[in-house]
């Protein structure tokens, strides 16, 4: 019980704050839980999707009750685009684990690809004076982007909010919150893609389904929580938490390639 109770309050936690930035939580959930080890990196990966699909969904029903601008042009687009990525980057992902054939392997790669993602949104979001943000228009753009997203998404298996959201404003030229609203969208819909793929190719058999509940159910009320946060907050605000949750991935990442690394020599 204690355990379920540790993975409730991170995921409340996790889910809040990244609802709130647009992030997904599984940005957190994903590293934390490849720290604690008590399950496989495939499992890992799906109860990670499964909680983060439950944020994106609660989040945006928020935003949509709260009658949040929503620019549907881009954020459909975005969400088609990320369906496809998420099948691809679920492909890629059981792929490269069954190559490599080894957790703590798979661990080290995902975990240095989101380091170097990482590194440059925080540096994106904080320099973006200094990067000339484009401001592309049309449905095709809008696809290419969330098949880029979905795919990082479901390889990472991290929900992949904070990239969305440096992406988004970049190439769209989109405030944080407005980023925000579309990126939860594009999660929303690349976990669902990821999530039917495991549906119909591994399956569910392996899941501790206590574990996902009370996961969900922390997701479930932090998604609620952030979308509050996010409507109330000024946008100066929602950047500081923003970069406040890259700073602890970047941790959470680094330590992870240590340890694991270790694990393997």
């Amino acid at each position: 019980m204690f355990d379920l109770i540790i993975y409730f309050i991170i995921t409340l936690f996790a889910i809040t704050v990244c609802s709130m930035t647009g992030m997904g939580g599984g940005v957190i959930i994903k590293p934390i839980m490849d720290v604690v080890g008590d399950f496989s990196v495939h499992t890992i990966g799906v109860i990670a999707s499964i909680t983060v699909f439950s944020m994106a969904f609660v989040s945006i029903i928020k935003q949509i009750k709260f009658k949040t601008k929503i620019p549907f042009d881009i954020a459909i687009a975005l969400s088609i685009g990320s369906v496809i990525g998420g099948i691809s980057g679920e492909r890629i992902f059981s792929f490269v684990v069954d190559l490599l054939k080894a957790d703590e392997i798979v661990k080290i790669v995902q975990n240095i690809v989101l380091t170097v993602l990482i590194v440059w949104v925080f540096i994106y979001m904080n320099n973006k004076n200094k990067f000339k943000s484009r401001e592309f228009k049309g449905v095709i753009p809008a696809v290419i982007t969330g098949l880029f997203l979905g795919i990082c998404s479901a390889f990472l298996g991290i929900g992949g909010g904070p990239i969305n959201v440096s992406v988004i404003t970049f190439l769209f030229s989109l405030p944080i919150k407005t980023a925000t609203i579309c990126s939860l969208m594009t999660i929303l819909f690349s976990q669902f893609s990821k999530l039917t793929t495991v549906f119909f190719t591994k399956g569910f058999a392996d899941l501790d389904f206590t574990v996902v509940i009370f996961m969900v159910t922390a997701a479930i009320i932090g998604g609620y929580l952030g979308a509050y946060f996010n409507k109330k907050l000024p946008d100066k605000t929602v950047s500081k938490a923003f970069n406040f949750v890259l700073i602890i991935v970047l941790s959470l990442t680094l330590f992870n390639i240590i340890t694991n690394l270790t694990a393997t020599g």
